[in-house]
């Protein structure tokens, strides 16, 4: 039941109290009087963000002028800021396609690096606008920390980083070993999960940030570290000539689909969240890439005209999907544009990590990444 609901169904008992406070004579009155002064007073104590309704989060985006995208501080993939300040990563690219649909231009966004811990929290208190930093979507997250979570961007799972001179090939070789995990994460979860089930006798080491939880490993405090496998291989690679001491199992110990996520109460941009990915999706699926798309904005109208429903769909020239989504029509031929398909921010970011595909390769390839159509 929404709040204002609750403050008319009080109105309606208070009234009802009233009246039969009238049949009992003064005190009746009075007694009912003060129920109603209570009720006003219990409402207009209330903070006015349960009051009222919070600003739609798209107007807020545009009266600012930039989005605000919550990223990691550093996992390579996925968000890493390079020299000049620079951001790189899948999420990135992803929170810049949205830029880009909602502002009509990738480059207005603005992200903000957060600690694990304090996502959720600052999500919720509005210190960005979304939450693109490799996190994964849980029941308890999706429907326990005020946020709803758009689309799947990566399918990964939870492994293991060992040092090859250990001599450990697989995860139950791990047997009497220390590993560091980040405190307060699922990983650490997943950890304490699989050492029940298997009896295992693996000890956590738990550190505050991925970057102690890298610390610790490097400094040898613990003999392997775990977490998702993407964040692993990128750890390998930023060790340069000295990744090959370094070696990721082969086994998963879980299921951790990776997305962003907006507060619940941002409905309209949730939309656009999870359309933006399917977009991309799409453009790969018709072979629209980046250049494709330029080179038939470019060319001849008849090149268009004769393209098949699905393409002027994404072109906005049939359909009304900016309209529904409240974005210009032009909206999903830009974003392939000045980013990129799905394809593109793959190769451009988890491609030079050394990782195959594999479940986020689209679903007529054999992966799980499918979009609904934007018809």
């Amino acid at each position: 039941m929404s709040e204002t609901r609750q403050m008319k169904a009080a109105r309606r008992i208070a009234a009802a109290l009233a009246l039969t406070a009238l049949v009992a004579g003064p005190q009746g009155v009075a007694a009912a009087q003060s129920l109603v002064a209570q009720s006003g007073t219990a409402a207009a104590g209330r903070p006015a963000s349960e009051r009222a309704a919070a600003p739609d989060a798209l107007d807020a985006i545009r009266a600012r002028g930039h989005l605000l995208c919550g990223v990691s501080p550093a996992t390579p993939g996925f968000a890493v800021r390079e020299g000049r300040g620079v951001w790189r990563g899948l999420d990135v690219d992803y929170c810049r396609a949205l830029a880009s649909a909602i502002l009509g231009d990738a480059g207005k966004v603005r992200f903000v690096p957060m600690p694990a811990a304090e996502r959720f929290e600052r999500l919720r208190a509005g210190d960005v606008d979304i939450l693109a930093r490799n996190t994964t979507w849980t029941l308890e997250r999706d429907a326990g920390e005020g946020a709803i979570f758009a689309a799947v961007t990566y399918y990964d799972g939870q492994g293991f980083l060992v040092r090859r001179d250990r001599g450990v090939a697989r995860v139950q070789q791990l047997d009497g070993a220390t590993v560091c995990v980040e405190a307060g994460t699922t990983s650490e979860r997943n950890l304490a999960d699989y050492v029940r089930s298997t009896r295992l006798r693996i000890t956590a080491v738990p550190a505050a940030s991925s970057d102690a939880v890298r610390a610790a490993f490097l400094g040898q405090q613990c003999d392997a570290m775990t977490s998702d496998t993407a964040s692993l291989a990128g750890f390998v690679a930023q060790q340069g000539s000295g990744e090959s001491r370094y070696a990721v199992l082969f086994e998963v110990i879980s299921k951790e689909p990776l997305g962003p996520a907006v507060r619940e109460d941002a409905q309209r941009l949730f939309r656009v969240a999870r359309w933006t990915h399917f977009l991309m999706l799409t453009a790969e699926e018709l072979g629209l890439d980046s250049s494709a798309v330029a080179e038939l904005q470019g060319g001849a109208a008849t090149s268009l005209a004769s393209a098949s429903s699905d393409v002027q769909h994404l072109f906005g020239r049939v359909g009304r999907s900016g309209e529904l989504l409240g974005l210009d029509a032009d909206w999903g031929a830009r974003v392939i544009r000045q980013v990129g398909n799905y394809r593109e921010v793959w190769e451009r970011n988890i491609g030079p990590l050394g990782i195959q595909r594999g479940l986020n390769l689209l679903w007529n390839q054999g992966g799980l990444q499918y979009a609904p159509p934007l018809r």
